[in-house]
């Protein structure tokens, strides 16, 4: 295969991509003189995929939910009943794995070893080994991972307000699933989950570091032979536009009442650089108007009603995106009162514009000090056709006129949905 130099003169950055045989998409992200190496080999995947057709199939494939997250958990296991985890130890690295809402990903990190390393992921990711036996144990072991989530008031405060925000999108639905719905799993759909989603096809290895992409290619003809399957075509109900509930409480084992506010996103099917720039213009926005340097983080600050847990966030996907702000707070409802106000009257000032607009380049630039961060953002924009090295430039093009229109349109109460969890008592 040929790998194609990707040179970023702005940033100073070398990406080689090129396509395996096996329909695999391979990146390396020269990082020359690095002591740490980082490696990803994700597959286009996640909790929201619960309902799909496969290629050269007529017929729907409903599975149960959490099925992405319990498929995740089984490949470490190996047939002599060993983990994978043994033998990273073995060679130093740090590994683990997780999955999304849209990715699942096996990934380690290390300071030596890195084609020792890359050969056990390949190895393990590629050869799933699931018995009756085994699904039954691990759904014992899930289960109880579920019941310690549905008492974790981070957690449950974040999904209490996917469930506010969204009515029918699968996007509002736990990631592990719940303890029925995982109970009904077996080794068959594991293994149509499996031959379906992880066809190299589907998938991408990202390797970021001191890392020759030749070696990386040898690697991947020992241990990726699968051959490419066509387009997965994914099913998600209809949503509508409105939010599903204004207001989600619950009590729980909390100091202090913790609060989010989402914006439910309605400018969807966009992806590469449509994508991007929605994404940058939102994060701009945040800046402007909640960062810490905002009045009105100030305001809040001043008046006891957010502390330093209080936090941004935009996700965004083909088929949902939401903004997510929120933390610890004495008063939620006040705290949501001064925020709907301040954004709705705030005023755009250019100088704060173009500030707002370097303090996100500067923080972009500093993800490659980091191959753990810089890879990881890579994998999750690959997948939804977007080119980070764009980034920049894409930022630098945005107008104030563009930034005021998303304002307007997003951050509004007809889209706003609140979750709050309260201490007992």
């Amino acid at each position: 295969m040929e790998f194609e130099k990707i040179q970023s003169k702005s940033l100073g950055e070398v990406l080689y991509r090129g396509v395996h045989k096996s329909g695999l998409k391979i990146y390396v992200l020269q990082k020359n003189g690095f002591s740490k190496s980082y490696a990803s080999f994700a597959a286009r995947v996640g909790s929201v995929d619960s309902e799909f057709t496969v290629p050269g199939e007529s017929e729907k494939t409903k599975v149960p939910d959490g099925i992405a997250h319990f498929l995740e958990h089984k490949l470490f296991e190996q047939p002599d009943g060993s983990n994978v985890f043994e033998k990273y130890s073995k060679t130093g690295a740090w590994a683990n794995a997780f999955t999304g809402f849209n990715t699942t990903a096996y990934i380690f990190s290390a300071t030596g070893g890195f084609y020792e390393n890359l050969e056990i992921l390949l190895d393990f990711v590629s050869k799933p080994y699931f018995t009756d036996e085994n699904v039954a144990k691990e759904q014992g072991i899930i289960g109880q991972e579920i019941r310690m989530y549905d008492d974790d008031p981070n957690w449950r405060v974040f999904f209490n307000l996917l469930s506010a925000m969204y009515v029918s999108h699968p996007v509002k639905k736990d990631i592990a699933g719940t303890v029925e719905s995982i109970s009904r799993i077996n080794k068959d759909i594991l293994y149509k989950c499996y031959n379906t989603f992880y066809n190299p096809s589907n998938m991408i290895l990202f390797a970021c570091g001191d890392v020759d992409c030749k070696r990386v290619e040898q690697l991947a003809d020992k241990y990726v032979t699968a051959s490419p399957i066509g387009e997965i075509n994914r099913h998600y109900p209809e949503e509508p536009p409105r939010i599903n509930q204004s207001v989600s409480e619950q009590r729980l084992s909390v100091a202090l009442p913790i609060f989010l506010l989402g914006f439910k996103d309605s400018e969807l099917k966009q992806r590469g650089g449509d994508m991007l720039r929605k994404q940058i213009t939102t994060e701009v926005l945040l800046e402007m108007l909640a960062g810490k340097s905002s009045p009105l983080y100030n305001t809040l600050y001043e008046k006891g009603l957010i502390n330093d847990s209080f936090e941004l966030d935009f996700s965004s996907e083909t088929d949902y995106a939401h903004t997510v702000m929120g933390g610890e707070s004495t008063d939620p409802e006040a705290a949501r009162a001064i925020i709907l106000k301040q954004m709705r009257e705030a005023k755009l000032l250019p100088d704060d514009f173009q500030r707002c607009k370097k303090v996100l380049i500067g923080r972009f630039l500093r993800l490659f000090n980091s191959v753990e961060n810089v890879s990881n953002t890579f994998v999750s924009n690959i997948f939804k056709g977007i080119d980070i090295f764009e980034y920049p430039q894409i930022c630098e093009q945005i107008t104030l006129k563009e930034a005021q229109d998303r304002k307007e349109s997003h951050f509004t109460e007809e889209n706003c949905a609140m979750s709050v969890v309260r201490p007992f008592g």
